[in-house]
């Protein structure tokens, strides 16, 4: 009988990025329309605040991600370096070490050995760069990919609250806004951890209270320093 097992461990790379982008284009969007209708501008000034700040916030949004994941690929591919020169320098100590790691991990002595002389010679680099330091090919930073996901999904989340803005009129914005984003939210977290494999309940729950939160402290600064009368 053939057993198939599903594992989302590869998406985790791509999904983080996407719903961090999602989430902060939702939140980030929507608090900045609340703020800048609850100080008492028009439909006019808060769709130009609102489509700058998705600009902004997705141009942001990929160059962080690109600065901080290229910084990670730097730092593995500085370890695989240093890894590749140590397997040239002390090939047999290396390959003892290998052996100690999987011994830790339940093998015994002579089996651990065994396996690491093979993998060794199949592939020595791999190996250390998968069980010594946990650098593997579907864990590996990636920063265009990282930068894409997260620049896009921005987009589309800033865009949600955006399309509140053009559809109710400046009177039912705040309730319409926050109440929209909130639902966007919600149903982000429960995709996100579908997604993932993730436990749902905890996912919506999270997304949605920090949200709700970030909207309620940008609506009540813009209320505090308003210039309606």
């Amino acid at each position: 009988m053939r057993h198939s097992e599903r594992h989302r461990t590869h998406r985790t790379g791509w999904l983080r990025a996407a719903v961090l982008g999602a989430n902060d284009g939702i939140v980030s969007t929507a608090s900045l329309v609340l703020g800048v209708a609850a100080a008492g501008a028009g439909a006019q000034g808060i769709l130009v605040a609102g489509v700058a700040g998705l600009v902004a916030g997705a141009m942001s949004m990929a160059a962080g991600e690109y600065v901080s994941v290229s910084s990670q690929a730097d730092t593995e591919r500085a370890d695989l370096a240093r890894e590749s020169r140590e397997l040239a320098e002390n090939p047999q100590q290396e390959c003892a070490e290998l052996a100690a790691i999987y011994v830790k991990r339940g093998l015994d002595q002579k089996l651990a050995s065994e396996v690491a002389a093979q993998l060794t010679q199949h592939d020595a680099l791999a190996a250390h760069g998968r069980d010594e330091l946990g650098i593997s090919d579907t864990l590996a930073a990636k920063p265009v990919q990282a930068a894409l996901a997260s620049a896009g999904t921005f987009a589309v989340g800033a865009v949600l609250p955006l399309l509140m803005v053009l559809v109710l009129p400046v009177s039912a914005l705040m309730g319409g806004v926050a109440g929209s984003s909130l639902f966007f939210l919600a149903l982000l977290g429960f995709l996100a951890a579908r997604t993932g494999g993730a436990p749902v309940i905890a996912s919506v729950i999270r997304v949605t209270f920090w949200g709700a939160l970030a909207m309620a402290l940008t609506a009540g600064v813009g209320a505090l320093f308003g210039v309606a009368a």
